[in-house]
């Protein structure tokens, strides 16, 4: 996902729309035009009420999801031993599975089980979890998730010492050659995506700021393009 600025190769910005604050009434409706808008994936984030304080959707819903569209699913594991379900998720249709560092003591052995299964392996790390702790896994994996709310419910605002983390990740992989691409999920919306971008960004969450007021489509068209702008700044 790299495309030419000035004769520089620089990540491409995505956005990934979560569908945990789209109207579940009318999730095709809602999905279709977050696609309208420019979104090549669709963020699902699946909660155990364990992991972090909520329940949301489990498999059947990603299986419903794959048959009605085709973008990517970008599906965010907030759930404890994600080893116990990375089978039946890729299985559903996940392309990416996201887990959290913090969720299981054997996250090496989890990645290399959504790779197993063909998916691309993602971590993430909560607002108090240190980027040093992905130290060993950094190599292995294909995304790297910047928790930038305490996870569990959508609508909070963006904590700001998360955008050091989005710094230190982007160093990390140029001084080390990583193939990673870095993600950020809570609290992007157009007053805080420029700052995101800047920092390192380049897939960026957002539920309210797509799916809360308004026209999904256009919401989804102003944030990419403000993430765009944003992104071209930096070269």
């Amino acid at each position: 996902m790299l495309k030419f600025r000035g004769g520089e190769l620089t990540p491409r910005t995505e956005v990934a729309p979560s569908i945990l604050a789209a109207d579940f009434a009318r999730l095709g409706d809602a999905i279709s035009a977050a696609e309208a808008g420019g979104a090549p994936m669709i963020h699902v984030d699946v909660m155990d009420g364990h992991f972090v304080p909520n329940i949301s959707i489990g498999v059947p819903v990603v299986a419903s999801l794959r048959k009605a569209t085709q973008l990517l699913l970008d599906v965010h594991l907030m759930i404890y031993n994600p080893e116990r379900y990375i089978e039946a998720f890729a299985k559903a249709g996940a392309d990416t599975l996201l887990i959290h560092q913090e969720s299981t003591p054997h996250l090496d052995r989890a990645l290399a089980m959504a790779r197993e299964e063909g998916c691309k392996a993602g971590v993430v790390i909560n607002p108090a979890t240190p980027v040093d702790s992905l130290s060993e896994v950094l190599a292995q994996v294909g995304q790297v998730l910047v928790m930038s709310v305490n996870p569990g419910y959508g609508g909070q605002a963006f904590i700001p010492h998360s955008l050091e983390k989005i710094r230190q990740l982007r160093d990390l992989r140029t001084r080390y050659h990583y193939n990673y691409r870095i993600e950020v999920d809570g609290g992007v919306a157009l007053d805080t995506v420029a700052d995101v971008v800047r920092a390192g960004a380049e897939i960026l969450v957002a539920g309210n700021a797509v799916f809360g007021n308004g026209d999904p489509k256009n919401n989804a068209e102003n944030l990419l393009k403000a993430a765009t702008e944003a992104a071209l700044q930096k070269v």
